[in-house]
């Protein structure tokens, strides 16, 4: 396999991609649809920005109080641009998945019913570079699509007076790269049924079909196993009730009975229990959260939205840390692909044209 004949074939399909009016036509929905999000995002952050003004205001007019060591006169954090770029992750998890969808369920399928495929393995190319310049020419459209969407948005932003900080703009570009690798997902889902099936229809239906099962079932599936290996939660101590005690007291008054209480023992005992149950409670979280995240690794949404939810949280960390400590989704973003890319690379070599 060379690489100059799988660019030629990737160049073909890109050219294709963006002469196909079905494909343009979906491009151009998600492209309104996503300026709409914008103008949302926009209205929540100019909110949040006129509610750090105030509270600045307000700080600065008791900056004396704060100064003799009124800690709960904190400074507040200015608003992140990134505001205005998660409401683009919600149509990509929708429009932007049947957009990729619609990019690969005919890029074998059209090669066999039009019988140009046999034609197309007729020139100097192999096989392996064939299957492997489609998945370039689809990867590299959705790139061209994620690339020119984040300008427009960025463009607005800076026409409006916005400008990004230098750390959201790798925040910026970071999440141009995940919502690439999610669109390459649901492409490569595509193309491998394309490559299976004979009729472009099929692959359509099974793209779908997989797409439903994955966005919807899924999450359900891993909640319901997180539940069942985890086992019930542990049960929260009831707090004991104080029961008066008669005690014989003798004095120089003479003697009596009086009633006391061991309340101070009595809640000393519930506070240390309440304590282990505040840490088997925890415990149980963690290893039910776990086994939900090891099932739901197969959900390219579930990955997406963890990611996307961790990028635009305001914050003065630096991005790489709660990437890090997400290292599960970006391995799913990795892995699905990866599977039905190798799927699909199996069936087309080993493919009987007649």
């Amino acid at each position: 396999m060379t690489i100059e004949r799988s660019l030629t074939v990737a160049a073909k399909e890109l050219s294709d991609l963006f002469t196909n009016r079905r494909f343009l036509l979906i491009f151009f929905l998600y492209l309104i649809i996503a300026m709409v999000g914008t103008g949302q995002g926009l209205e929540r952050y100019d909110s949040a920005l006129t509610s750090y003004n105030d509270a600045l205001q307000a700080a600065d007019e008791y900056r004396n109080l704060q100064d003799l060591g009124a800690w709960w006169l904190e400074m507040p954090e200015r608003p992140s641009v990134l505001l205005i770029f998660d409401s683009m992750a919600g149509t990509t998890v929708t429009l932007g998945a049947l957009l990729a969808i619609a990019a690969g369920f005919d890029q074998v399928t059209r090669e066999k019913e039009s019988r140009s495929l046999k034609t197309l393995l007729a020139h100097p190319v192999y096989r392996d570079e064939v299957v492997v310049g489609k998945a370039l020419g689809g990867a590299a459209a959705l790139g061209v699509i994620v690339g020119l969407v984040l300008a427009i948005i960025t463009g607005l932003l800076l026409i409006l007076s916005i400008v990004p900080t230098a750390g959201e703009v790798v925040a910026i570009l970071i999440f141009g790269a995940i919502s690439l690798l999610f669109l390459v997902a649901w492409f490569a889902v595509a193309l491998a049924f394309s490559t299976v099936t004979r009729e472009s229809g099929n692959a359509l239906v099974f793209t779908l079909v997989i797409f439903f099962v994955v966005s919807s079932l899924l999450p359900v599936l891993g909640a319901m196993v997180g539940g069942l290996v985890a086992g019930p939660p542990p049960q929260r101590p009831e707090q004991p009730e104080v029961i008066p005690v008669e005690m014989y007291v003798s004095t120089s008054a003479g003697e009596s009975f009086v009633q006391r209480d061991d309340s101070g023992q009595q809640a000393s005992v519930w506070s240390e229990a309440l304590r282990d149950y505040q840490e088997d409670l925890a415990a149980y979280t963690a290893k039910k959260r776990l086994i939900t995240n090891v099932v739901t690794l197969l959900s390219p949404q579930k990955s997406y939205q963890d990611l996307t939810d961790f990028i635009s949280a305001p914050g003065e960390e630096s991005f790489l840390e709660p990437l890090g400590s997400v290292w599960a989704g970006i391995t799913g973003l990795i892995v699905f692909p990866a599977v039905f890319f190798a799927a699909a690379y199996r069936k087309f070599v080993r493919m009987d044209i007649r």
